[in-house]
């Protein structure tokens, strides 16, 4: 195809235009602001302080027109930049932090997609999760035996040791490649050299030292050799021998635990298990006192294309305080449906989703995320006009390469989107499913007139892309507005909301000052680790409904309902369930999983044994006694920040909400 649209200019935002909002008060949720801040406002060049929402607004809607090469008008612009600013709907976390910086003209859409998928069936997968973590994406992985029994035999007799002189074999570079080529060596000299080597690590930055970029301080060498040591023990426990699910597990978790010291928390990891391994499906039983810490490392589900393949042993962690609940995927009706209500949109090679649940994914292919904030659209047509907007900034991102060949190749083959709503529980009569099947045909015709127009302007095919809608977890981005996440309700009347902080961002201190609880977060052997901080906030539901007044039956048809008529990806939920509705949820799985259910978590609403969860119900006495000792954060903080948690997700894993 051959360019027939040329465009000379493009258009940005009139400064007279912005500095009207510069006063104009953002409807924060409960802990909004402070959320933002945390995550979202970038240092501003030239002064001691971190950007306000008039001028995050600026800089990512700005970047989107740049990036659209006129695609977007600046009239489609200004709408966007309100809708935003009024928080009504809002580009993916990775995008609001990253659109229109020079990371994203270095690495390209890896620094807006927000995460991955791959299938452990050659020894390049563990480099391609690692690097994705280290970008701040998560990585959901696949690791059924089918899979995993395709890489190579062990090779014995290998040796990797640390020699931290100028002489060694391999030097680390102070670099993310670097990190990862290390990596690669050890994968090469176990799968298929069997040779041995020593690195040194005198090039790697101390710990402590800022990192560039994406934020954050280095870990310094010792997390990532201690990490590699645990990875050795188990490539030579295997030798002569191919390795096992359970050990790619393990693998991929110290990883992840590798990247976490980083002191940046973005280590979201979902594992993919066979329904029948049941070495798989006792990896989290805590209860047990023998599992590795790092398994905490990722969130764990079982492949089950029926409800008849689902065994008892996958019950056995839905007991009080004996481990942790695994979720379940139905990978069969992920490839034959998008709504369940359609017969188009099939989705043939998928292998998995990404950490949360919420996008169904083919080997190496990304997340390109947005949302609606439903509670803060006031009718039909600006619910058109949000989606339309939020669709065209995802397009556009897909005409970013991805330095990644494959990730790349998968990107623009599929330009897969997914735009959620939140909030779901407080308008559900407002959006209704005439409501929802009228939005989502004019996200179908517009995605047809986007992507030619794409194409005149790029002189390239633009395919229409494979999915467009979903709905997340929306764990940051809807604290920024205080709706209820996603498809779940409100937590309860009153509840604590954690929120984890490095220990040396200058917002934990202002918290401490303002009277809010802090904390360090406790590790599952009951360890403090003094890097990262636990804050916690009283909130006060304003949502009418919460968990405590929805049945697991009610969330579950929730679910079969947004499936039905909103989402051709896939919903994230979790369900809360009481121990006494387990009977109920086997007998509704049953009538309903094989023909309703793509991916779907449980857990308990209370007594699940997790210390500093997200959530934490209260009394109203406990709240009012809270919340008379602290001082609302609502404006003028100027603090440079250090991320601790994943863009989209309630922690460093991928959230157990």
């Amino acid at each position: 195809m051959q360019t027939t649209e040329v465009i000379t200019s493009v258009p940005q935002l009139p400064s007279s235009f912005v500095q009207s909002y510069r006063n104009l008060q953002v409807p924060w949720g409960p802990v909004g602001y402070i959320v933002y801040k945390r995550t979202y406002a970038r240092k501003v060049d030239g002064q001691d302080r971190t950007e306000e929402m008039w001028e995050t607004c600026e800089r990512v809607v700005n970047a989107i027109l740049k990036m659209s090469r006129g695609a977007i008008t600046l009239e489609e612009g200004q709408r966007l930049y309100d809708h935003i600013f009024n928080l009504r709907g809002t580009v993916s976390g990775r995008a609001f932090w990253q659109l229109g910086t020079k990371t994203v003209e270095r690495i390209g859409s890896a620094s807006l997609n927000n995460c991955y998928f791959v299938t452990f069936d050659k020894p390049s997968a563990f480099c391609f999760l690692f690097e994705m973590l280290m970008l701040g994406g998560g990585v959901g992985f696949n690791i059924q035996k089918e899979h995993v029994y395709q890489l190579p035999t062990i090779q014995k007799g290998v040796t990797i040791s640390r020699q931290d002189t100028s002489d060694a074999d391999f030097i680390v570079p102070d670099s993310r490649e670097g990190w990862v080529e290390l990596l690669n060596r050890v994968l090469r000299s176990f799968f298929e050299d069997g040779k041995s080597f020593s690195y040194s690590t005198i090039c790697v930055r101390g710990k402590g030292t800022p990192i560039k970029g994406f934020g954050g301080v280095a870990s310094g060498p010792e997390d990532l050799c201690s990490g590699l040591s645990d990875i050795c023990k188990i490539f030579n426990n295997r030798a002569g021998k191919r390795l096992r699910p359970i050990d790619v597990l393990d693998i991929a978790n110290i990883i992840g635990a590798i990247v976490v010291a980083g002191n940046v928390r973005r280590s979201a990891e979902l594992a993919l298990g066979d329904p029948d391994d049941f070495n798989f499906l006792r990896a989290k039983r805590w209860s047990t006192g023998t599992i590795p810490s790092w398994r905490d490392k990722s969130n764990n589900t079982i492949v089950a294309n029926s409800f008849d393949f689902i065994p008892g042993e996958f019950w056995n962690g839905y007991m009080p305080k004996e481990g942790e609940p695994y979720g379940l995927m139905n990978l069969k009706l992920c490839r034959q449906k998008g709504r369940l209500k359609d017969t188009h949109r099939l989705d043939l090679d998928v292998m998995g989703t990404n950490p949360c649940a919420e996008i169904t994914l083919e080997d190496k292919e990304s997340c390109n995320l947005a949302e609606v904030h439903l509670p803060n659209i006031r009718d039909v047509e600006e619910f058109k006009d949000v989606t339309e907007l939020l669709y065209k900034v995802q397009k556009v991102v897909t005409t970013v390469p991805h330095h990644w060949e494959e990730a790349n190749k998968i990107l623009e083959k599929n330009r897969r989107l997914g735009q959620g709503i939140t909030g779901w529980y407080q308008r559900p009569k407002f959006v209704n499913e005439v409501v929802l099947d009228q939005i989502y045909k004019n996200l179908e015709a517009t995605d047809v007139r986007f992507s030619e127009k794409l194409s005149k302007i790029h002189g390239k095919t633009i395919n229409p892309s494979i999915k467009l809608t979903t709905i997340k977890p929306s764990g940051t981005l809807s604290l920024l507005s205080g709706v209820a996440p996603g498809a779940h309700p409100d937590y309860a009347p009153y509840y604590i909301r954690r929120v984890r902080m490095a220990a040396n961002d200058p917002l934990v201190a202002l918290c401490r000052n303002t009277g809010h609880h802090v904390e360090p977060v406790l590790r599952l052997d009951g360890s403090k680790d003094h890097d990262t901080m636990v804050v916690s906030f009283p909130v006060r539901s304003r949502h009418g409904k919460t968990a405590k007044d929805v049945t697991a039956i009610e969330m579950l048809e929730t679910v079969k309902f947004l499936q039905t008529h909103w989402s051709d990806n896939s919903v994230s939920c979790t369900v809360y369930y009481k121990y006494e509705e387990l009977d109920q949820i086997k007998n509704w799985l049953e009538e309903n999983y094989n023909t309703s259910i793509k991916a779907i978590s449980f857990l308990l609403h209370s007594d699940h044994g997790f210390a500093q969860a997200p959530y934490e119900e209260i009394t109203k006495e406990q709240f009012e006694l809270m919340a008379a000792k602290i001082k609302p954060i609502t404006s003028g903080l100027s603090t440079q920040v250090d991320l601790r948690e994943s863009f989209e997700c309630e922690g460093g894993a991928c959230p157990i909400k």
